[in-house]
């Protein structure tokens, strides 16, 4: 995936050797306590560690003990940078992030993410809709992805399913077809009901909900305004996954409460003409188009 927004991400890390000491010692009892490595097989790693000045992790794998993905997860856990097992059936494999979060995927997406924190949320804006042209642009995969990868920042992150025509996030994250955002709207629940997805623990889904004839007047109600606004009172971040341009408009009402639109395109899919009609389309709503990302 390659992104249209122009900045980068950059950082450095600064390791104090306390810290590089506690880290050894915490990835070996972390490496222990997964049932990785036995108690007899700590001196060994030890004592190659002591001999040729490695890390624990990297004396452990050179002695075939461990794997990289052992040490990556037990790193993960050290460092409360929450993914999951390629076997988790939690989630479906389109969330690349949470399954595979050191591939050159996730960086990319990654990288997105730092430039979104810089050009729309770092201005103190907290709700931002992701949309397409059609519906084979990659809008609710991206929206999935992202939502995850602010939670492993600590951030809390609400993912809103905003298409109540042909929902997604429901199947993403394995949440069934229960109440969501339609039964809101219209007044058929009580109260907000989200759905907290393990072990990403600030992140929570709100599902598109029971299929509604109106879908269009249940978003041009005063409700979804005041329902948007009273949510960034208690998320720092909240994703609008939305119906694809050629769908529905129900996007353009979704934009202009959100003020914005990341829009996503997929390479030898999307059409400039089209994608050029949507732009027009999210500036006649009143939205800013934030940025565009490209997925192969």
């Amino acid at each position: 995936m390659k992104s249209l927004i122009s900045a980068s991400e950059q950082g450095t890390i600064v390791e104090p050797a306390a810290t590089s000491i506690r880290a050894e010692t915490n990835i070996g009892k972390l490496l222990q306590d997964a049932g990785k490595l036995k108690p007899q097989d700590m001196e060994r790693v030890l004592k190659l560690q002591e001999k040729h000045s490695l890390r624990f992790g990297e004396a452990a794998k050179k002695l075939g003990l461990v794997s990289e993905a052992d040490i990556q997860k037990a790193l993960s856990q050290q460092f409360e940078y929450p993914y999951i097992s390629p076997s988790d059936t939690r989630l479906s494999p389109e969330v690349t992030v949470a399954f595979a979060p050191y591939g050159k995927e996730a960086e990319a997406l990654r990288t997105l993410r730092s430039e979104l924190m810089l050009r729309w949320f770092g201005n103190g804006r907290k709700t931002l809709a992701i949309g397409s042209t059609r519906a084979d642009e990659g809008a609710s995969y991206l929206a999935a992805n992202l939502a995850v990868l602010f939670a492993q920042m600590r951030r809390k992150v609400l993912l809103i399913d905003t298409n109540m025509r042909q929902p997604r996030q429901q199947e993403l994250f394995h949440l069934g077809n229960g109440m969501g955002l339609s039964d809101l709207l219209a007044e058929r629940v009580p109260s907000l009901q989200v759905h907290l997805i393990k072990p990403f623990h600030t992140l929570a889904v709100l599902p598109a909900g029971s299929p509604p004839p109106n879908p269009t007047e249940l978003l041009a109600r005063p409700t979804f305004g005041a329902l948007l606004s009273g949510l960034e009172t208690s998320y720092d971040i909240i994703l609008l996954d939305t119906v694809p341009a050629q769908s529905s408009s129900d996007f353009q009402l979704i934009a202009a409460r959100a003020g914005g639109m990341l829009v996503s395109t997929r390479r030898n899919v999307t059409r400039m003409n089209a994608l050029a009609e949507l732009k027009d389309k999210i500036t006649f709503a009143g939205a800013q188009v934030v940025g565009a990302a490209v997925l192969d």
